[in-house]
């Protein structure tokens, strides 16, 4: 990963900085019902306003669809940014224009504004240039502090960033370390649990990680098509059997890059899936044909157990099973709590991400012992695939 610069790398006081946030959070309502996007900006935002900076914040709301709709105004968020952040935040009516220009000529140095959603506008998904350009005209300097995001070249992600000097914010700079140490250069062995539903929504990821990890942990439905793959008959599970040959071409990527790849040896199985649904644990060659895997089982949980014993680093993204639903928690719910307790002892950096994965760890009840967790879904997916990040790539060209 190209080095980046950081609000270490430049003085902000008396200088007009616009910093793009991720300010889409649930709503009930006027009322915010989840602040933990709020909570990773204040640090960012916080600093510059205790240099002196002028701090003018760009974010994005729900999907207006490129034309104003006072039904997704970010003018809403202002109470809840104002308690999180401990200082007044002013409210611009638009992101650009008269409005804009004026609520940011009447700034003085330690005062925060935010600017109308960015969405508003049409330019801003098709990243035109002159709306690129009106954005810059409002600042001296650019911070990305939206790795959510980064994920996408948007005029306020990856257009400003190239027309003013462009720095990571905190939370920004966060996750790119993380990342970076947990792929870019780790420590080994390198660990990856992949779970979820389905096999053809992480094509992309499986293929990039074989190719850069030592161990490749498969659970969720995904590890049913992997079975299937080799014979076995899954019953009535979640499996995509039109994506067999796939499976088997990946085993076989990673037999050809040294990556072994581990399937469940058991399972939890049901003939229903629903909370309470009468239960079993059996090896994964003895499915019923009316029976569904909904977890892994308590031999498969030792494996993964043990895989991670030897692991220096683990990147982790999906659940192994039904999570939502007792018993159908218990192998995400071991294994989480496995990497959490070897990342408290010093031995092991654990970085994960994706919606499902957080809920997962929050389930376990240690989201706040893993190294890092993303909770940057598109962007964290994109960037486990290898793919280049718009926002990311702005912040270290070269000018």
């Amino acid at each position: 990963m190209t080095a980046f610069k950081t609000l270490d790398d430049v003085d902000v006081a008396g200088k007009r900085v616009l910093v793009r946030v991720d300010l889409n959070v649930p709503m009930d309502g006027a009322r915010v019902t989840d602040d933990t996007r709020l909570k990773a900006i204040a640090p960012t935002v916080t600093e510059l306003a205790q240099k002196g900076a002028k701090t003018i914040l760009l974010a994005h709301f729900g999907r207006p669809k490129g034309k104003r709709d006072d039904s997704q105004s970010l003018k809403v968020v202002v109470p809840a940014l104002e308690k999180t952040l401990m200082q007044d935040v002013r409210f611009a009516d638009d992101c650009v224009g008269e409005a804009a220009e004026s609520a940011v000529r009447k700034l003085a140095p330690g005062d925060v504004l935010l600017l109308e959603n960015t969405r508003f506008h049409a330019g801003e998904e098709k990243n035109d240039p002159d709306f690129a350009k009106a954005l810059a005209a409002l600042g001296d300097l650019y911070v990305n502090d939206a790795f959510s995001a980064a994920h996408r070249a948007h005029a306020s992600t990856e257009g400003v960033a190239r027309l003013l000097p462009a720095f990571a914010g905190r939370a920004m700079q966060a996750e790119l370390e993380a990342l970076q140490k947990a792929l870019s250069d780790p420590e080994r062995p390198v660990v990856a649990v992949v779970g979820g539903a389905k096999v053809s929504t992480k094509l992309d990821l499986l293929g990039n990680l074989v190719k850069r990890v030592d161990h490749l942990v498969i659970g969720g439905g995904m590890a049913n098509t992997f079975l299937a793959a080799q014979g076995l008959d899954v019953g009535k599970s979640l499996c995509e059997r039109d994506l067999l040959e796939t499976a088997r071409e990946i085993v076989a990527k990673a037999k050809e890059a040294g990556c072994a790849i581990v399937l469940p040896a058991d399972g939890r199985l049901a003939k229903e899936f629903k909370a309470g649904a009468q239960n079993r644990v059996a090896p994964v060659s003895d499915v019923g044909p009316d029976e569904m895997i909904l977890d892994i089982g308590p031999k498969a949980i030792d494996e993964v157990a043990a895989v991670l014993e030897k692991a220096k680093t683990l990147v982790w993204n999906g659940p192994f099973g039904a999570f939502e639903i007792e018993p159908f928690d218990e192998g995400t719910v071991a294994a989480a709590r496995k990497a959490a307790e070897l990342t408290q002892a010093g031995r092991l950096l654990s970085v994960a991400g994706g919606g499902d994965t957080v809920a997962a760890l929050n389930h376990a009840g240690v989201a706040d012992k893993f190294s890092y967790v993303s909770t940057a879904g598109g962007a964290f997916l994109e960037w486990l695939e290898g793919k280049e990040l718009p926002g990311v790539a702005a912040l270290t060209a070269t000018r």
